[in-house]
């Protein structure tokens, strides 16, 4: 016997799935070589049959393809955020994270692979160690897990795929040389609307996919490509796994990507993953890079065209055997060391992240109390969060559900109604309304926990009715956006009528709209648009500093032309650094120039009204924390966000950050820059993209104290705003470390509240909590 199977058959075999005769095959190989569609044919030969996908987008292509094949009535599609359930399906399509235990003859978990992902392999490995189906067994995924794939199931069969056609490279195009039938792939959304209006310039349009996007925006978005009426797809890495289309050439804009906490390079197999979608059954792909990028080094180039990378090494694992008895026995269960040298524990999970954070709140303390509530815990922290929020603003969501659950048993209906309806508007701009549909989601999720609400199937069609809505505003946009009109061919099966022209930028100055007529007549003389916007470009590069002015909503004023919005602040990668929407569509040459201008400018302005919180190459762990926690919030926090990595800082870095304008006192830390009326100005406008509608006003400078029933927001973004969480209260950072150096047992209440600006009944809690923490 092997010695690597010996490891495993012994003591550990418990943890692993029974070999009970039935069938266990691994399908392993690159792109396009139909292993997704021979597993549904082969389901379809069973009496019944699970598939588990990574893409919610993926699933539903599934499940529209298996309902078409043998009725509606005989196929369950289970996802987070949508739930079909017949009477008595007899295939389940599902995501592997909502896959039911659910005995089927045919089991089969797609992309399997992503065992490696930091964030969601455990929940791959789980699948591959665990889950099997009574009959048959198929695991679908890269050739890259096939080491550590026979490691852990050595009795499973490997059968390798070749692909159906070629993938080649073509090195380096510009944008007007790329051939008709090609995706270009770049990370961010932002970047995905730039190359979309570039297409539209040049070549006409484009179609664009997001992972945000719902699947009845997505699908509408391929079909008007697929149709041909645009040549070109504008997508993210969401093209990656499985979505069907017919692509020629796969052009990478990037080959970097944020994963949720840095920016990377992208691996060569992420590369050839996405590279992949190029070529459909039969006919050949290419891929290439988009100029001015670099092409691709020879050696990934020769690596992706013959799909030969190095296997990977370790799979993230996570113990199914938890223990309730208490959120700390949770806690220590989910650090239980795996079993095997090729597996890795999971500690980045959202859930894990989510659960660590809300016990150390007193409220979820006090009441996570036996199994049953520590359980309901779990399940609370298991809600995704689609929105991607940069601020804590999900773990308050997830508070305030877990404390409404504990006292009610059910989530109040009153405050769900105004959580949803706030949604339920198609008014703004693209960013905005993914930001709708996220929540969304988020919300779709919830009411699919039947327990927690009552009504639970109505709340069900009330968010899936908003997210249609939302759809249909999402796709007119998208079509308005990024596809011009005049050269929009309109196919057979392309239907309603053409979207409206945009508003464009006049070059000399205001932003007003022009009909589609005047367009045409200003576009057919001999001032041709390219070079007007090439113009406009170097004027906005020329733009002096002094030109712009950035408001209390966020908004970017052009001073040169009063009234004249030319930009808001979107969310971005973290607060300090947000995404600038355009408001107008001026032509690509003049709306990058802008875009370009506008975030040196505001780089320059937050580096002069706001502190510079990056830490020294060769800071300790406890003053990153420090900084990292300061920076997070704006340069203001509560002290016991900090309190653990303080004491830990050595006398010397405590003088550096004295020196640095850093105050501690045991109510806030927080630094003296930050808090002067110009940087608190600055701070409440990186926030306006994260407030709730409606947004509150900005408190003037003199207000110290803002009642919790008039804040209008979550205390994460108040203490951002420069305020602290204080007895029923926010009170901003400077003068409660003022006031609470100031005050002693014989501080009147009157005083007090003079110099906090409140009421008197609101200072004597103040006091009464500081004399509290004071005694020994």
């Amino acid at each position: 016997m092997d010695p690597r199977t010996r490891q495993l058959t012994s003591a550990n075999a418990p943890r692993l799935a029974r070999d009970t005769g039935a069938r266990v095959v691994a399908h392993l190989g690159p792109t396009n070589t139909g292993k997704t569609h021979h597993a549904i044919e082969r389901m379809l030969e069973h009496g019944t049959g699970m598939m588990g996908f990574p893409l919610r987008l993926l699933a539903r292509e599934v499940y529209d393809r298996v309902a078409r094949s043998c009725g509606a009535e005989a196929v369950a599609l289970i996802t987070g955020e949508e739930r079909r359930v017949p009477a008595a399906p007899r295939y389940w399509v599902c995501t592997v994270e909502a896959m039911p235990r659910h005995p089927v003859d045919f089991l089969a978990v797609d992309e399997v692979q992503l065992a490696a992902h930091v964030e969601r392999g455990h929940v791959f490995t789980e699948r591959l160690l665990h889950w099997r189906g009574r009959q048959e067994t198929w695991f679908l995924g890269a050739d890259t897990i096939r080491p550590v794939l026979e490691r852990l199931v050595p009795h499973a069969r490997v059968e390798r795929r070749a692909r159906l056609s070629r993938l080649d490279g073509r090195g380096q195009l510009p944008l007007g040389q790329l051939p008709p039938r090609t995706a270009v792939v770049a990370f961010s959304a932002a970047r995905v609307y730039e190359l979309a209006e570039r297409l539209k310039l040049k070549r006409g349009g484009a179609a664009v996919v997001l992972g945000a996007l719902s699947p009845r925006t997505r699908n509408a978005q391929v079909a008007m490509y697929q149709a041909g009426e645009v040549d070109f797809l504008v997508a993210t890495d969401a093209i990656g796994m499985g979505l069907n289309m017919n692509v020629d050439c796969v052009a990478f804009a990037d080959l970097k990507k944020f994963d949720g906490r840095q920016s990377r390079a992208l691996e060569p197999a992420e590369l050839a993953q996405i590279a992949g979608r190029a070529g459909r059954n039969r006919n050949d792909g290419q891929f290439c890079t988009l100029a001015p990028l670099s092409p691709l080094p020879l050696s990934t180039t020769r690596a992706i065209e013959q799909h030969d990378f190095p296997p990977l090494e370790r799979l993230f694992w996570r113990t199914e055997a938890l223990d309730f008895s208490s959120a700390e026995a949770l806690l220590r269960g989910l650090g239980t060391r795996p079993f095997d040298p090729c597996l890795q524990l999971a500690d980045h999970a959202e859930d894990q992240q989510a659960l660590e954070r809300l016990v150390r709140r007193g409220d979820v303390q006090a009441l996570a109390r036996g199994a049953e509530r520590v359980e309901l815990l779990w399940q609370v922290c298991q809600i995704p969060d689609f929105r991607k929020l940069l601020l804590d603003d999900h773990f308050e969501l997830l508070a305030s559900i877990y404390v409404q659950l504990c006292q009610r048993h059910r989530l109040d209906t009153t405050w769900v109604q105004r959580q949803v309806e706030r949604l339920d508007d198609v008014s703004g701009e693209l960013d905005m309304l993914l930001v709708r549909m996220a929540a969304v989601r988020t919300w779709t999720f919830i009411t699919h926990r039947t327990t927690w609400l009552d009504d639970a199937l109505g709340w069900q069609e009330r968010t899936l009715a908003i997210e249609d809505r939302l759809s249909e505003a999402l796709h007119e946009q998208l079509v308005s956006r990024f596809v011009d009109v005049r050269s929009r061919r309109r196919s057979p099966r392309a239907a309603g009528p053409a979207p409206a022209a945009q508003p464009l930028l006049r070059t000399d100055g205001p932003r007003t709209a022009r009909s589609f007529a005047e367009l045409a007549t200003f576009q057919a003389s001999p001032e041709a648009p390219n070079k007007v916007a090439l113009r406009e470009a170097s004027a906005w590069d020329a733009a002096p500093d002094e030109r712009f002015a950035l408001t209390d909503t966020g908004h970017i004023l052009d001073r040169a032309q009063p009234g004249a919005d030319l930009a808001r602040l979107g969310i971005g990668p973290e607060l300090q650094r947000p995404e600038i929407v355009l408001l107008g569509t001026p032509a690509a040459h003049a709306a990058h120039a802008l875009k370009r201008r506008l975030s040196a400018w505001l780089k320059t302005h937050l580096g002069t009204h706001l502190p510079h919180l990056e830490p020294e190459a060769a800071s300790s762990p406890a003053l990153r924390a420090v900084l990292y926690g300061l920076r997070r919030s704006l340069g203001s926090v509560p002290a016991d966000v900090v309190e653990a990595p303080w004491d830990e800082l050595a006398d010397i870095e405590k003088q550096d950050l004295a020196a640095r304008g850093i105050v501690y006192t045991p109510a806030a830390v927080f630094v003296v820059h930050a808090m002067t009326p110009l940087a608190l100005a600055t701070r409440w406008a990186l926030l306006a993209p994260h407030w709730p509608w409606p947004r509150p006003p900005r408190p003037s400078p003199e207000r110290r104290v803002v009642p919790a029933r008039s804040a209008g927001g979550p205390a994460l973004l108040w203490q951002a705003a420069g305020y602290v969480w204080l007895e029923g209260t926010f009170v901003r950072a400077d003068w409660l470390a003022a006031s609470w150096a100031r005050t002693d047992p014989d501080t009147p209440d009157t005083k007090l509240a003079r110099w906090l600006h409140c009421r008197p009944a609101v200072a004597r809690r103040i006091k009464a909590r500081w004399l509290h923490a004071r005694a020994p």
